[in-house]
């Protein structure tokens, strides 16, 4: 107690003073954060995303890799596709353009094949060819020329680079004779008068068909001598058809050869040379083979 005046003091108020220790602890550990954050973080924290870095680049190259490794094939396929297409391209223009170029121009014409065509004849014939690339040479125009000479009975041609063409020629083969107003053709089996001489040839046979070349009698005789070996050939005087199965053959001593039609002429020829054999000419008048498996002598 206080003396005097009766007045009394009045109450202090006594705040207490905060304590800063666990706040600014707090503080000061999000701070060390946000500063190491900043600063890169701790050493397993920075390890940890560098290795994180490095996968991914790898897992990208992986990827690449992989894209690659898928697609080669198909960038090979097409490489080698383009490679293939570019060759031939350049193969097919290397030869056509050689193929019509002056180095395959023709310059020689080689007949074979001809006895009775002068060889010399036909290259003249084919002469306005030279110098056409061989590609170029005009097959109407060489058959019009080899069209003119009657003798020819077919005939192919053989381009043989670089400057040749090959005509290989088959020449008609004569028959038999007709009689003609001027002597006596020559003819073939179709009836093409390959030759006219005012003599007989010798070694054929005289055709005798009253109705001509486009009868029945003509074409069935022609046809047997077509298939006649030389042998029984050269020993015709003559050969008569009317029609076509009353072909008759006459032999130079005479004698007969009932023939009939042209069937089976081939084996009908093996069992006359047969028959001569055995029973030579003058032996007999008459060898009928009409039918050839009971052949008869008279």
């Amino acid at each position: 107690m206080l003396a005097g005046g009766g007045s009394s003091a009045s109450p202090v108020t006594v705040k207490p003073v905060p304590s800063d220790s666990a706040p600014s602890s707090a503080r000061a550990s999000r701070k060390a954060e946000s500063l190491g954050e900043a600063s890169g973080g701790t050493p397993g924290a920075r390890a940890a995303r560098s290795v994180l870095r490095a996968a991914q680049r790898a897992r990208k190259r992986f990827e690449r890799a992989e894209v690659r490794r898928f697609t080669g094939r198909t960038r090979r396929r097409r490489t080698a596709w383009i490679l293939g297409v570019g060759s031939i391209v350049l193969a097919f223009g290397l030869i056509i353009g050689a193929a019509y170029s002056p180095l395959m121009a023709l310059r020689t014409i080689e007949v074979v094949g001809t006895s009775r065509i002068p060889a010399a004849d036909v290259s003249a014939a084919l002469a306005d060819q030279l110098g056409t690339p061989l590609p170029l040479i005009d097959s109407g125009v060489v058959k019009g020329e080899l069209s003119k000479f009657t003798l020819i009975q077919s005939y192919v041609t053989e381009s043989r680079p670089p400057g040749t063409l090959v005509v290989r020629i088959v020449e008609r083969v004569p028959v038999g004779v007709l009689t003609g107003p001027t002597g006596f053709d020559l003819v073939d089996a179709a009836g093409v008068v390959i030759e006219t001489t005012p003599e007989r040839a010798v070694g054929y046979p005289l055709i005798d068909a009253p109705d001509g070349i486009s009868s029945a009698g003509f074409k069935a005789a022609a046809a047997v001598l077509a298939v006649l070996p030389e042998s029984i050939r050269t020993q015709l005087d003559s050969v008569t058809a009317v029609t076509t199965d009353d072909v008759t053959l006459s032999l130079l001593g005479g004698e007969r050869v009932v023939w009939g039609s042209p069937e089976k002429s081939e084996y009908k020829a093996v069992v006359l040379a047969a028959l001569l054999v055995g029973h030579p000419a003058g032996t007999v008048n008459e060898y009928d083979v009409s039918s050839p498996d009971s052949a008869v002598l008279r």
